[in-house]
């Protein structure tokens, strides 16, 4: 520097630039550090040539824009951004700034001492050609709003390809002809480069901007506040999976994704993104506070970070507010309609509906919780944000949602009343909403109108934020009407709308399931634990699985697991199964017992719960009771589910044992019809016709079960076959004392 404190302008007579350990050669395009090349986008290095071409000189923001922007089109993050990626390659901080000065408010300046280049009496500077690197988004410096403080980001280094590696030569003789032919060939190169020379360099197209949102962290003092936070990454993923361009992965399990220092460049490769945000987030009182960071996948460096502060009251301008810097950040443009943006992270203008809303969803999707259970929670939470806002639409479909999961996860007849009732309340609030029309496709498929059902989930397509759910009930609306292929194509629609959700693994398993392809079943099911391992239902099913294929230890590792999760019917209910299988039939009773206890609800309880008191000596009685309970509910599920063929036979199984044969036999008949899951169907027409004395039929039906996939211990299980498979009574083995 001088002694008036501004930098020097020495340079030579090209344009060129030399400070500190770096050369800047404009006609070239590069940047090298002590000789090596240091990757820069295009953009970033334009602003850095205009700052050295006017070194010493304030150059205000709106200067650098037309310069190097044209002004068009652009907001002044994309400045801020590039500002960033300059900052950290040349190792410059904001705080105490060697080369770049922020002037607040104004523009910047560079204040690094320049020098001769190339050095009088040094080496040669080597011609290495840096090509610039695929460009990381950038963050905004500084903070544009006040009342937010926004930290320097941290950049994440963009490596250079290295140089080829020269191959040695084997004859030194020739080293200064070979040096001028190569000088030669760079000469007419670069000739040939400057006269096709676009006003900007040339380089790869981006990959498409992509994220996922990581559930955020609460640092509330309340633990159970943590429905708060990743409500909010919910929300905000809803929000950017609307804006055109953006790609936006989702990942709302935090032990499958991981929160706020997990592995960005795992989970990159896992979601299939190029980014990951994380946040913690603080709620004391009405005061709510919200750091933000954005990473890059392929290095694992922040990319930027935020901090937002507000009062309660102002959640939505801050949920807003990170959007907008978000988008900003991949997208280097804000969309047109930002409003769409807000209209999205503010469904009510009410903070105590919104506050149990969330608290609903977080329910609704709580891995840990069987799913049945998480509805019934859900719903009491959504009621209570109506209370606060009668007419929140998104709440009032919420609980139609709801009572759909349980009437088919627990095949409650009751709940779908209860759905159909919201469904309508819903429509009637806002039948524009979408989220309205994704809960009425699924009223429609559950009852088997899959014309209506594709309907609406066709109109949910139009939000991008639903497309992963409206895909996955594309493709069970499909597969319910045999169109097999095109229910495949829309799960894997639905995987690529949003990676890494467990959902759409358990979906695509109870397809194969329901086609009889049992290991791509359990393919499906283990992927999905393993993306979401706290999640108490999925380890009930898969150990539900493993049984059907005969793998006893693995299906009674399943059930521990999930129960070790959070006690649940279905996995009470399955391991009783088990026991029923090991031909432990009063343990069997007794975990059945407990398993309606926690959900009576579900017809399959009380029909297995017959079961094992008929298999008991002293037990029928009570064996009686249960499958005419058994009996009532299942009719009422199969009234409103008539493709069901497996509860159809079922329901067969419980006449039989009422005496009930003509009923029985015209059960047996409509579920074979439908031709959905064959040995299942087949099983329990076995079971039937032996109960009700036809040896021959049930013969004919128990050979169908064994080509139909059923396992030999379940069919060893049952006493009323036992005879046909030439094996005879045998008595209880004694209880297990562990039990």
């Amino acid at each position: 520097m001088d002694a008036g404190g501004h930098p020097g302008t020495a340079r030579n007579g090209g344009d060129g630039y030399r400070f500190g350990p770096f050369l800047v050669d404009a006609a070239a395009y590069t940047l090298t550090r002590d000789g090596e090349p240091q990757a820069l986008e295009p953009k970033a290095f334009a602003v850095l040539l205009h700052l050295l071409r006017h070194a010493g000189e304030l150059v205000r923001h709106d200067e650098l824009l037309d310069a190097v922007w044209g002004h068009r089109h652009v907001t002044a993050g994309v400045l801020t951004r590039a500002i960033a990626q300059l900052r950290h390659v040349l190792d410059d901080d904001s705080h105490r700034p060697q080369y770049i000065q922020t002037q607040h408010g104004l523009g910047y300046r560079f204040i690094g001492e320049l020098k001769s280049w190339p050095e009088p009496d040094g080496p040669p500077a080597r011609a290495l050609v840096a090509p610039a690197a695929e460009p990381a988004p950038m963050a905004p410096e500084e903070a544009p709003a006040a009342g937010d403080t926004h930290h320097e980001p941290a950049v994440a280094p963009l490596a250079a390809p290295a140089p080829a590696a020269t191959r040695p030569s084997a004859r030194r003789r020739s080293a200064w002809p070979l040096l001028v032919v190569v000088v030669a060939i760079m000469g007419v190169l670069a000739a040939a480069w400057w006269w096709r020379r676009p006003e900007t360099p040339v380089r790869p197209q981006p990959v498409e901007p992509s994220i996922a949102i990581l559930p955020f962290t609460s640092l509330s003092a309340d633990r159970q506040d943590s429905y708060f936070a990743e409500g909010l990454a919910v929300e905000l993923h809803g929000a950017l999976a609307d804006v055109p361009g953006l790609k936006v992965a989702a990942c709302h399990v935090a032990s499958a994704c991981g929160t706020r220092g997990a592995d960005a460049r795992k989970l990159g490769k896992l979601l299939g993104v190029a980014t990951v945000l994380d946040a913690d987030v603080r709620r004391e009182g009405r005061q709510v506070r919200v750091n933000a960071r954005l990473t890059d996948t392929r290095t694992g460096f922040t990319l930027w970070s935020g901090s937002y502060d507000r009062e309660l009251d102002g959640v939505f301008a801050l949920q807003s507010e990170l959007a907008r810097d978000v988008v900003q950040s991949l997208l280097g443009v804000l969309p047109h309609d930002t409003q769409a943006i807000t209209r999205r992270l503010a469904p009510t203008s009410n903070v105590a509906a919104y506050d149990a809303y969330l608290h609903g969803m977080q329910q609704l999707e709580q891995p840990g919780d069987d799913e049945v259970a998480g509805s019934a929670k859900s719903i009491g939470f959504f009621r209570e944000a109506l209370a606060a806002d009668p007419s929140f639409a998104r709440a009032q479909a919420g609980i139609c949602r709801a009572e759909i999961i349980a009437f088919e996860g627990a095949h409650d007849a009751a709940a779908f009343d209860r759905a159909q009732s919201a469904c309508q309340r819903a429509a009637a609030m806002d039948p524009q909403l979408r989220e309205v029309s994704l809960a009425l496709g699924d009223l429609y498929r559950a009852r088997n109108d899959n014309a209506q059902a594709i309907e609406q989930y066709r109109k949910a397509l139009e939000s991008l934020a639903l497309r992963a759910d409206a895909y996955l009930g594309l493709a069970r609306a499909e597969s319910a009407q045999g169109h097999n292929d095109l229910a495949l194509d829309y799960f894997e629609r639905a995987r690529q709308s949003r990676p890494g959700d467990p959902a759409i693994y358990r979906g695509l398993g109870f397809e194969y399931y329901l086609r009889g392809d049992l290991p791509k079943a359990i393919d499906g099911f283990a992927t999905a634990a393993t993306l979401a391992p706290d999640d108490a239902d999925i380890w009930s099913n898969l150990g539900g699985l493993y049984m059907v294929s005969g793998d006893a230890a693995r299906a009674a590792d399943a059930y521990s697991r999930s129960l070790a999760i959070e006690p649940n019917y279905g996995a009470l209910s399955n391991l009783g199964s088990l026991r029923y299988e090991q031909r432990r039939y009063a343990e069997a009773a007794e975990l059945y017992r407990r398993a309606a206890k926690l959900n009576g609800s579900d017809y399959r309880i009380w029909g297995n719960l017959g079961d094992a008191l008929a298999a008991l000596p002293s037990g029928a009685d009570g064996a009686r009771d249960s499958y005419e309970r058994a009996a009532r509910m299942a009719q009422q599920y199969v009234d409103i589910k008539p493709s069901d063929a497996h509860a159809i036979a079922v329901l067969a199984w419980y006449r039989a044992n009422l005496g009930q044969e003509r009923e029985a036999r015209q059960l047996i008949e409509r579920a074979q019809a439908l031709d959905i899951e064959p040995g299942e169907v087949a099983f329990w027409a076995a079971q039937s016709l032996a109960v009700l004395g036809d040896e021959a039929g049930a013969r004919t039906w128990l050979e169908r079960a064994r080509k139909g996939g059923v396992n030999a211990p379940r069919l060893e299980a049952s006493p009323v076959l036992r005879p046909l498979l030439g094996l005879t009574p045998q008595p209880q083995p004694a209880a297990d004392p562990a039990r």
